[in-house]
This record gives C-alpha cells, sequence and structure tokens, in this order.
C-alpha cells in the first residue's frame, strides 16, 4: 500500500519530555485516557487488564474519523478548546483536555499502540511504534507515519479503543490498588455525571478511595461540600464553611499512621479541576509545621482555576499547577485561612478528646478531682496537648501520660504549673528536660525502679525454702546482678569472650568429681563496667573451706586471665563472686572470717551469703520507700496509668 493515509509530525525533544518523560506512573497515564474518553462525550470506560502483558482502553464515545484522527489526536499541541470545542456537544460537559499532549503519555509505559475507533460508521485503525518513532527523527524525516491497519477488525459500534502491549512498566499495583488510584483522580463518577469507569468488569466507585472511612473531624466547602458527610459516616464532628469559588473537604484522621498506605504518605489536601486531579498536595506549599497538618486529608475543586478565556496554569503533565499565578494565589491565600480555622478547631476537640480519655482511667479522675477549679483547667491544656502528639506505638502515650503527670504534680508544688502552657508538647525532648530539672521527679523515678526491685527480692523470699531455694538462685541472680553490687546495673554479655569462655569452662566440667558437680548449681561469665566477672552459685546445703573453694574456682580464674593475655587485655580487672547458702567452715574460728576474706581478696575473690544479701537488699530498698511517702502517693497513680492506660486504647 503506497498510502500512507496518518501522519504526525514531532521533535525528538518534544517525544522526550512531552512523552516518554512525562508521566511516572501507570495510573496518571490511564487517567489521561480517560479524561479524552470524557472529553469525546463518553458514558462508560473500560480498562483491562490481563496477565500484565497488555492494557486494553475502551469507550463508547464519539469516535474518530480518518480526519479527526490526523487534525486531532495525532496533531501533538492540539488546542482542544478553540473555535467552541470547550463544552462538549452531546452532554454539555466543559472538557478537561486542552495542550493536545496527553496522548504522548500512553509511550512512557507501552512501547506499541493500537488505535481503533468508529465514528458514522466509518472504521479507522492504525498502530504506533516507540523504536519506530524514533528512528524517524534520527534519520530526520520530515514526519512519522503510522501504520494503517485493516479496519474490519473494528468489532464495536461506536467509541475509540486504545490498545498498549510491549509493556516498559510492570503493573505492579494489585487491581485493588489500581482501582484506588483512579478512583482519587475523578470525582465525575456515579449516575449524576453520567459517566462510569469499569476496571476488569468491575465499576470504580468514589467509595473505591478508601480513605472517608479514617476521617475523624470533617469540615466541608461551598453547596456541594455538605454530600461528604455521606461518605465520612464515621467522624465525631462536621462543620460546614462558606465558600464562593469552591467546593470540596478537608478531614483530620485519628492517628498519624491511619494515613501511611502500602508506602505512601495520603497526607495531602488535592486540588481537583473540572473532575479530575491537577495539584496532587496543596498542604506542601504552605510548609505548615504545626501537629495538626499531620493529620489533615483533603480535596478542593477549584474550577476556576481553568477557565477557558483565560491562560492555562496547569504544568504540562497536568498533575500541578504553576504557583507563581494570581489564581493560585488567590486560592492558596483562602485555604491558609481554613487552615488556621481548623487548627484552632481541632485543637479544641484534641483537647477535650484527650481530657476524657485521660479521665476514664478511675486512678487519673479521682487525681483529677482532687485538683483546684484553676489547676483542672491546667491539667486539660496538658492532657490535649498530650492528645495532639504523634505517637508510633501505644507504649508511648504511656509513657508521656505518666511524664507529664509526674511533670504536673512537681511544677504545682512550686507554683510554676505556667511552664507547661509554655512548652510544646509535641517535643518530647522538651518535656523529658522538664522533668530532667526537677529534684523530687528523680526522687518519684527512683521509687519506681525500687518498687520493681522490691519485687524482685520478694519473689525470691516467697521461695527460699526447701528444694526450690536453688532454682530460684539460678533463674533470679544471674538476671539481676544488682542484688549481688549495685554497680552491676548494666552487666552485659561479649559473644566472643563467652564463645571462648565458654570452652575453656567445659574442659573442667568433665573433670569435675561427684561431689564437685553435687555441690554447684551454675557458673557464669559477664561483664561490667570494664570489669570481668565470674559468678558460680553454690548450692544450700554444701559446706567448704576457704581453701576448698579457691581451689575449684582458681582453674575457671586462670583460664580466664590467660584468655585476656593472649587478646592484650591483661590489665583489666576481673572479680569472681561466690554464692553460698552456708558461711565457710573456717569462718568459725576467731578471726577466721576476716582471714577468710583478706585471703580470697588477694585472689580477687568475694563470698556472698544470699540469705543476708537478700535481707540487706530489702531492707535498704524498703527504708527508702517507707520514708518517701510523697514519691509513694504519686508511684501509685503512675502505676494505675500502667495498668489501666493500654486496655483502654483497645477499646
Amino acid at each position: 500500500m503506497n498510502k500512507k493515509p496518518y501522519k504526525m509530525i514531532i521533535g525528538l525533544n518534544a517525544l522526550n519530555h512531552l512523552g516518554i518523560n512525562l508521566y511516572s506512573n501507570v495510573p496518571s497515564v490511564l487517567a489521561e485516557v480517560v479524561a479524552n474518553s470524557w472529553d469525546a462525550d463518553s458514558e462508560n470506560v473500560k480498562i483491562e487488564i490481563t496477565d500484565h502483558e497488555s492494557i486494553v482502553i475502551s469507550d463508547d464515545g464519539h469516535g474518530m474519523t480518518e480526519q479527526d484522527i490526523n487534525e486531532r489526536f495525532l496533531y501533538v499541541g492540539f488546542e482542544r478548546r478553540k473555535n467552541q470545542t470547550a463544552i462538549t456537544p452531546k452532554h454539555k460537559r466543559p472538557v478537561m483536555g486542552r495542550k493536545g499532549i496527553g496522548k504522548l503519555s500512553l509511550f512512557s509505559i507501552a512501547e506499541e499502540i493500537e488505535v481503533q475507533s468508529i465514528k458514522d460508521n466509518i472504521k479507522s485503525r492504525f498502530q504506533m511504534k516507540l523504536n519506530d518513532i524514533k528512528k524517524s527523527i534520527e534519520d530526520n524525516d520530515p514526519a512519522y507515519f503510522p501504520v494503517p491497519l485493516n479496519g474490519e477488525a473494528v468489532d464495536f459500534e461506536k467509541g475509540t479503543k486504545i490498545i498498549l502491549t510491549k509493556l516498559k512498566k510492570r503493573l505492579i499495583q494489585t487491581e485493588s490498588s489500581l482501582r484506588k488510584r483512579l478512583a482519587r483522580r475523578f470525582s465525575i463518577l456515579g449516575e449524576k455525571s453520567n459517566f462510569s469507569i469499569c476496571l476488569n468488569n468491575n465499576f470504580i466507585k468514589i467509595e473505591d478511595r478508601e480513605y472517608f472511612h479514617k476521617v475523624q473531624y470533617l469540615w466541608h466547602f461551598g453547596k456541594n461540600g455538605a454530600k461528604y458527610k455521606n461518605f465520612c459516616k464515621n467522624s465525631e464532628f462536621e462543620e460546614n464553611r462558606e465558600a464562593k469559588f469552591i467546593s470540596g473537604w478537608i478531614g483530620s484522621v485519628k492517628e498519624v499512621g491511619a494515613l501511611k498506605e502500602d508506602g505512601e504518605n495520603i497526607n495531602k489536601i488535592s486540588i481537583m479541576v473540572r473532575g479530575k486531579l491537577a495539584q496532587e498536595d496543596i498542604l506542601e506549599s504552605y510548609g505548615e509545621g504545626g501537629v495538626y497538618s499531620n493529620y489533615l486529608i483533603g480535596e478542593i475543586h477549584a474550577d476556576f482555576l481553568d477557565e477557558d478565556e483565560k491562560e492555562d496554569i496547569a504544568t504540562s503533565n497536568r498533575q500541578a499547577i504553576f504557583e507563581e499565578d494570581d489564581r493560585f494565589i488567590s486560592l492558596k491565600a483562602f485555604l491558609r485561612g481554613e487552615l488556621k480555622h481548623i487548627q484552632g478547631k481541632w485543637i479544641d476537640l484534641r483537647n477535650k478528646s484527650g481530657t476524657k480519655t485521660a479521665l476514664e482511667i478511675p486512678r487519673v479522675k479521682a487525681w483529677y478531682a482532687e485538683l483546684s477549679t484553676d489547676h483542672r483547667k491546667r491539667a486539660q491544656s496538658l492532657f490535649g496537648k498530650i492528645n495532639q502528639m504523634t505517637f508510633n506505638l501505644e507504649e508511648e502515650r504511656v509513657e508521656i501520660t505518666k511524664f507529664g503527670i509526674m511533670a504536673f504534680e512537681s511544677l504545682k508544688q512550686r507554683e510554676n504549673l505556667a511552664a507547661l502552657e509554655n512548652i510544646s508538647m509535641e517535643n518530647l525532648p522538651a518535656l523529658a528536660k522538664i522533668i530532667g530539672t526537677v529534684d523530687d521527679m528523680e526522687a518519684t523515678l527512683y521509687h519506681q525502679i525500687t518498687k520493681g526491685r522490691i519485687k524482685v527480692i520478694e519473689a525470691l523470699q516467697e521461695k527460699v525454702e526447701g528444694n526450690a531455694l536453688e532454682k530460684v538462685l539460678q533463674e533470679h541472680i544471674f538476671d539481676h546482678l544488682w542484688l549481688l553490687d549495685p554497680s552491676w546495673e548494666r552487666a552485659a554479655k561479649s559473644a566472643y569472650m563467652e564463645r571462648q569462655i565458654k570452652k575453656e569452662f567445659d574442659k573442667f566440667e568433665a573433670d569435675l568429681d561427684e561431689t564437685e558437680k553435687n555441690g554447684r548449681v551454675d557458673i557464669k561469665y559477664r561483664t561490667t563496667s570494664g570489669k570481668h566477672i565470674i559468678i558460680e552459685l553454690k548450692r544450700a546445703s554444701v559446706s567448704l573451706s576457704t581453701l576448698v573453694l579457691l581451689d575449684q574456682i582458681e582453674k575457671y580464674r586462670d583460664a580466664l586471665k590467660k584468655l585476656l593475655k593472649e587478646n592484650g587485655r591483661e590489665k583489666e580487672p576481673i572479680e569472681v563472686v561466690c554464692v553460698v547458702g552456708k558461711d565457710l567452715t573456717d569462718w568459725k574460728k576467731i578471726d577466721g572470717e576476716k582471714e577468710s576474706k583478706n585471703i580470697l581478696k588477694e585472689k580477687e575473690t568475694r563470698v556472698v551469703n544470699y540469705k543476708a544479701l537478700l535481707q540487706n537488699s530489702y531492707n535498704a530498698y524498703q527504708d527508702y520507700i517507707a520514708s518517701s511517702e510523697k514519691a509513694g502517693r504519686i508511684f501509685d497513680l503512675i502505676s494505675s496509668i500502667e495498668t489501666s492506660l493500654i486496655p483502654h486504647s483497645t477499646k
């Protein structure tokens, strides 16, 4: 066939910048095709994706003749709205297209494109290949001529079908994900618009955006904004805001995490123009730093941004708007005022919600009831600020609530509660700084640790009878080395040294006689503060002398010294601790205990009687608790929060 019925003229630079590299994802490309179908007076658009190998988009619009294809579809840069074409002939729709370059977006996801169309019973069909277009440009051909195909293969009665093959991007989105993203790009879905999009035989609905149910507080704009109340059925508060030139809604969610999905952050306020996404997010252009902004999502319809008789302010890919334009500046100024209103209302609502949540804890409610009227107002502000904070885990909320009340109590005693008003509760380090500068709060925190240690000691005491004694020692002593020495708060394991020590110790285990085996519970190695520690637990019934004890532990001590020397660490200190149930036999002699301890000290060894150890530890900590009534009262409150707040959060 010599005739070349179809013709495209395009420069390589235009192809690269307006086609191949213009769009970054499949939903945005499909949105351009759907917009063309809208402009063609279609009522139904069908998208079919089969095994990630091809995409077929078909509509029932007015279709195209060969002349229409050349003068409009293949004419890159065709001005859609000239010559009274800004309104569609059948449905009188304001058209979405303007620049005439949207069709090039197809080449950003597919290398081969087939177009089929029928109008006035005339069938047209042709194919375009990206490699052929590039070759024509490299050969300095004046134009690219798509390949005509047999029109008899067009098997539908009206409209246009576009078939994309040799896809460059795998459609990694699931069908539900693609459905959601297309739903978020159009607001002209449904019976009122007489327009539908069907993806793999399932209609796309506005509800498919899948974020309306997350909205806690709702603000809607204009006479058409109220309809969003029907979608945001879970909202606890809604307010209508007057607006002449826009409509839409802005909502806030209960938790920041609700706006994180599939690795994407939907904390955005999108701008819709003529029923199609024009800018994904206007919120980011404010640089808004308030905590409340992290909870926002919304959709603003502003058709005045795209008036036919005025200059086009959309970017080339029609995914954003030139922000220097007066129309955009006007919109931004209006929304800035609305955001400030929303911020104030949001803080008030979250304050009330935070106070209500806190007072559902009985102990907190009782504490709150004891406060004066003025102090209650301060407490309400505290609870509200905590409720404004962003938490990744509920445990973080628990901690901040505890510290908040502790700081409140401390500052109340100092008659300086105004300091809480001056601290942003969104700033955790700032709150920690307040607590860190208050002496009596240090006592309260220490009391909390002490209370936990008392529980450990009491658990040991309950089992200090009979055969349970040895199991108790083995379970608790190694896990709570502070019982042996308060400075061993964070005794740690050294993986390398542990392996080496275990090899050496295992050698000695085989050589133990039955008496030694029966006399010992276990032996462990730990490090803390640069010191190497060997801890041996003796059975409660064992009686042995100082010399026998030294003979038994000497090989372990020598093995450790040998390993340290081999590793160039021979100067690092060693300590051996033997926990026994009975005093050493030679302690019964006159000055026997003193002489024994001197001998043991020379060998970097000490003996601890577990009964005395437990009793001394208990007395020391119990004396502190008994002398700290105030700290105890606050601790009871903190304990109540710990046990009540987490269950409450799961309701």
